[in-house]
């Protein structure tokens, strides 16, 4: 493991995250599940580990579906929140996505919201990769949802202004060394605060080099929440449906 701090683990981590994004709209979020579920078509019985889960937001409506779900996060916070609703077929653990979780012991592993391309070793991406096909069953699927970098370049905002709570935070956007940034300054109870988020500018190139490195095939590819075909130019994401 790196001895240098990494960006992912303070940010998430912190309650300023989570205030910053309380406002999401998890309507997406469902359309896109109940997308995903009807073409995946899981039985009941089958195991789905939601990898880079987050609080659970996805975990919680894939159980409340009726399936059996795991969520990991390296965000200790999140995993404890997460926890709060855990029952007999909705478990959370703290856990690096660069290692095995549970070898060969899912059906579905699921990635999604853009949970990738943080690390700053580009190998490392394909360590997690490697990590999540080890973590399927022989024949299992992964998804991996990404936005459309390209896409997503075109259209950042380079400065905005939000108040979240009395608090207000100022963002700005950019593209360095190969990672779309997005700085986050705000003071609060008179202490300033910067964080970062860095995720890398990956290509639909990008990914098909790394799932050829993982020993993974690609069975079809999204750009949207409707499942509909990806195109580079108009699409606003990149949906991967990759088979051990």
């Amino acid at each position: 493991m790196p001895e240098q701090e990494e960006w992912f683990s303070t940010w998430f981590d912190s309650p300023y995250y989570h205030i910053l994004y309380s406002n999401r709209d998890d309507n997406d979020a469902k359309l896109f599940l109940d997308n995903l579920l009807v073409y995946l078509h899981p039985k009941p019985t089958e195991k789905i580990l939601d990898l880079a889960c987050g609080k659970g937001r996805h975990s919680l409506y894939l159980n409340e579906r009726g399936y059996d779900v795991t969520g990991i996060d390296l965000s200790e916070q999140s995993i404890a929140h997460a926890r709060r609703f855990e029952n007999n077929r909705l478990h959370f653990a703290v856990h690096d996505m660069r290692e095995v979780y549970q070898p060969e012991a899912f059906d579905f592993v699921l990635n999604l919201f853009t949970s990738f391309g943080y690390f700053n070793n580009e190998t490392e991406n394909v360590v997690a990769l490697h990590a999540a096909a080890k973590a399927l069953k022989h024949g299992g699927k992964l998804v991996i949802d990404f936005m459309n970098t390209d896409r997503t370049i075109a259209h950042l905002v380079a400065h905005e202004e939000k108040e979240v709570q009395g608090i207000n935070f100022r963002i700005s956007r950019g593209v360095e060394d190969g990672f779309i940034v997005k700085t986050i300054c705000f003071t609060d109870k008179g202490q300033d605060y910067r964080f970062e988020e860095r995720v890398r500018a990956l290509r639909q190139e990008d990914f098909l080099e790394y799932f050829k490195m993982a020993q993974l095939r690609l069975v079809e590819e999204f750009g949207d929440y409707q499942l509909r075909p990806y195109s580079r130019d108009s699409s606003e994401r990149m949906i991967y449906v990759l088979k051990k």
